[in-house]
């Protein structure tokens, strides 16, 4: 899919400690294969997140309360999902075929006796834990070349709790049966899991909130964006990016949404938690919540998702396939 729109790409942004481009966990799953089958590719589409901090200083120090942006991602339709997970399917075979491997019809995993009953037909909804005090909404879609949607332990950062509790279950049951194909078919089975967002709070040159910066680009997460090879040979290969890979261009238009209600609302009460404090019966502690809707461009939004998507699977597949 050819780019039109010329957008620089940032590859490894790393917002804190500089971390390693991708963290490889285990070895020797794909040793001397020449043949290998995509078990499940899955991507997440983030749609809503909600950030904050606590309120450190400024006017308003002395009210304390918390700075949150809550964000929308809107116009994305399932068409368009469905359309860059199938592009960042294609594009991961091609990558792996020009590394030298064969790459078997995952249809055959879905028909063997070890996955006939595993997997669901609908894309999986999940709430999110992305980092401390920050979490969102994402839709998961799998390609239409893989029957079912497969997920293992560790492939979505769910929000835990007893409802989580079946599809832990789930997602561990489908660990072991893509493990047992993998020995008895002698192929390793390959799974990937990528999150891609529509806003970052960390970005340099972001709009800043009262100490939150919030900005329209696409970026694939890291430490939930990952590549699991379950070798027949019974070893496992985890490869996850350590840094967020990101494009910037004409993707999304972001506004602030908060109604002017509401920011008045917020100041008046801030002002008054500030009185308070000022005549030492304690600081109320309302801090600001601002609302941005990021409305996504058809088409371009399309080709940003699907090209960060594909250097999400360059960067991966080099790891994979250096150490054979």
């Amino acid at each position: 899919m050819s780019l039109v729109l010329a957008p620089t790409f940032v590859p490894g942004v790393a917002h804190a400690k500089e971390a390693a481009a991708v963290k490889v966990s285990g070895k020797d799953a794909i040793a001397g294969a020449t043949t290998v089958t995509i078990g499940a590719f899955n991507v997440g589409f983030i749609f809503e997140s909600t950030d904050q901090i606590q309120k450190t200083g400024g006017a308003l120090a002395a009210v304390g309360g918390v700075t949150k942006a809550k964000s929308s991602l809107v116009g994305v339709t399932p068409e368009m999902m469905q359309q860059i997970t199938d592009a960042a399917y294609a594009d991961l075979v091609q990558r792996l075929v020009a590394s030298g491997f064969t790459v078997a019809e995952p249809t055959a995993v879905f028909a063997s006796k070890e996955l006939a009953s595993k997997g669901k037909a609908e894309p999986a909804e999940a709430t999110l834990l992305l980092e401390k005090k920050s979490k969102g909404k994402a839709t998961y879609m799998f390609p239409a070349a893989i029957p079912r949607q497969i997920m293992i332990m560790g492939d979505i950062p769910t929000s835990g709790g007893f409802g989580q509790m079946g599809n832990t279950m789930a997602y561990a049951q489908n660990g072991v049966a893509l493990g047992n194909y993998a020995r008895s078919s002698g192929t390793p089975v390959i799974t990937a899991t990528y999150l891609i967002d529509f806003s970052d709070q960390k970005r340099p040159g972001a709009f800043n909130f009262g100490g939150l910066k919030v900005n329209a680009n696409l970026s694939v997460t890291p430490g939930y964006s990952k590549m699991t090879v379950i070798g027949a040979n019974g070893k496992q290969t985890v490869l996850t990016l350590g840094q967020s890979v990101s494009v910037d261009g004409e993707f999304i238009e972001m506004s602030d949404a908060s109604s002017g209600s509401e920011k008045g609302v917020q100041a008046a009460a801030n002002v008054a938690g500030g009185i308070a404090a000022a005549v030492g019966l304690g600081g109320l502690g309302f801090g600001k919540t601002r609302k941005y809707a990021f409305n996504a461009k058809p088409g371009n939004y399309e080709e940003g998702a699907t090209k960060v998507a594909s250097l999400a699977n360059d960067l991966l597949v080099a790891q994979l396939t250096g150490p054979r």
